[in-house]
C-alpha cells in the first residue's frame, strides 16, 4: 500500500501544496538568508510541488556529492545544486511519475539561472526502499539527504541500511521526518489519507533510534524539532491523542562511535570557516560551539568533528587515552521540544 499510495497522493491527490490537510508535509521554520536567497533561484512550479517538512541544507557542503531521497518536484535537489557549487553534484531519487516529470522539465532552466556550463543535478526514478536495484557506487556520495519521505516507506530499515553503504566514510545522512510520541495502531498506518500526510507511517521516536543504530549509525544527533499541528478536524479525530513532530537528524558514517557519549576529557576549538556558522558552529541542538572557545565534548562529538568534513575547522585537544565514564547530560528521554497535540490549530508553509 505505502508505495502505491504515495503516488496517488504526491502524484494525483495534490496539485500543489497548499492541499495538504496538516502541516506535517511543509517547512515553517524561516530559512537562513543564503537559503533564502538559492530558493528564489528554484523555479515557481517545483516550488509549488514542495511538501518536505524541514530545512536539509546542511553546512560545509561546497564541492560534496549528494543523494535526494524522495526528491519529488527537485526544490531541495536545485536548492543544494547551488549549494555545492558547479564542481559538486545533486542526484534524486523519486518514485513518483508526475514530480519526476515537474523536476525534468525544468533542468536546463537552472543550469542556465546557475550560470553552470553544465547541469549539475540528475533524477533517478526508483523506489527508496530498493536502493540496491538502482546500481548506484557504493561510499560515493558525501551527504544524504531526505524531507519527509522516509516515513511513507514500509521497510525503513531497509533505507537506513542502504544509505550506511552508499555514504563515504565520514559521511552524513542528514534528513527531516516526521515522528510519533508513540507507535501508530496498525489500523491508522492503513489509512490513506494519514499515510499521505506523513501521519500514519510515522516512526515513533524510540523505535526510529533502534533502527538507525541497527543499520550502523551508532549516535543519531537531533538537530530540530517542532510540535505538528492538525488543522483538519477529521484528520485530528482519527489520532485518538498522538502527537506528532517534525525532527531533523544528522546520522554520521563513522567508525568506532560508542551506543552512549563517552567522557573522555576531550574538547575542541571551533576556528570558523563554516559559510553561514562564522560565530557559532551548530553540531545538533545539544552543541552550539562558539569560535575561538575550548568546548567540551563527548568522544562520539569528537570524532564527529575529526573524521568528517568539519575537521579543517577545529583545533582538537586531548586523546582517548582515559575515560571518565559517560558524558554529564546525556540521557534518554524523548529529545523533542514542546508539546504536541492533534488539535493545536495549523500553520502556515514558507
Amino acid at each position: 500500500m505505502n508505495l502505491e499510495n504515495s503516488q496517488n497522493y504526491y502524484g494525483k491527490v495534490l496539485a500543489n501544496s497548499s492541499d495538504l490537510k496538516t502541516d506535517a508535509c511543509c517547512t515553517t521554520e524561516p530559512p537562513p538568508p543564503a537559503v533564502l536567497g538559492a530558493l528564489a533561484n528554484v523555479h515557481p512550479d517545483v516550488k509549488a510541488r514542495y511538501y518536505g517538512c524541514g530545512l536539509v541544507a546542511p553546512a560545509a557542503i561546497e564541492g560534496a556529492h549528494i543523494l535526494d531521497l524522495g526528491s519529488g518536484s527537485g526544490q531541495d535537489a536545485y536548492l543544494l545544486a547551488q549549494m555545492v557549487g558547479e564542481h559538486g553534484s545533486v542526484t534524486g531519487v523519486d518514485a513518483t511519475a508526475e514530480q519526476l516529470a515537474v523536476a525534468n522539465e525544468h533542468l536546463e532552466w537552472h543550469r542556465d539561472r546557475f550560470g553552470y556550463a553544465k547541469s549539475n543535478v540528475r533524477f533517478v526514478e526508483g523506489d527508496i526502499e530498493k536502493l540496491d536495484v538502482l546500481e548506484l557506487p557504493a561510499a560515493s556520495f558525501d551527504v544524504i539527504v531526505s524531507n519527509c519521505v522516509i516515513n511513507l516507506v514500509a521497510d525503513k530499515q531497509a533505507v537506513f541500511a542502504a544509505a550506511l553503504k552508499l555514504l563515504k566514510p565520514g559521511g552524513e545522512l542528514y534528513f527531516s521526518d516526521v515522528y510519533s510520541d508513540r507507535r501508530v495502531p496498525e489500523a491508522l498506518q492503513s489509512d490513506p489519507v494519514l499515510h499521505g500526510e506523513c501521519l500514519g507511517g510515522a516512526l515513533y521516536w524510540g523505535d526510529f533510534l533502534d533502527q538507525a543504530k541497527q543499520a550502523g549509525f551508532s549516535d543519531p544527533r537531533l538537530v530540530t524539532s517542532r510540535p505538528l499541528a492538525i488543522g483538519d478536524k477529521a484528520v485530528g479525530a482519527k489520532l485518538d491523542g498522538i502527537g506528532f513532530h517534525s525532527a531533523t537528524w544528522r546520522l554520521f558514517r563513522i567508525d568506532g562511535l560508542e551506543p552512549q557519549c563517552e567522557d573522555y576529557g576531550q574538547a575542541v576549538v571551533y576556528k570558523g570557516g563554516v559559510a553561514g556558522q562564522e560565530r557559532i558552529f551548530e553540531l545538533d541542538s545539544h552543541h552550539q560551539i562558539e569560535r575561538g572557545r575550548v568546548f567540551s565534548v563527548c568522544g562520539n562529538s569528537w570524532k564527529m568533528l575529526a573524521d568528517s568534513r568539519f575537521t579543517q575547522h577545529f583545533d582538537f585537544i586531548g586523546d582517548f587515552s582515559n575515560h571518565y565514564g559517560v558524558f554529564a547530560g546525556c540521557g534518554t528521554e524523548m529529545p523533542f521540544a514542546g508539546p504536541a497535540s492533534p488539535a493545536d490549530e495549523g500553520a502556515a508553509c514558507c
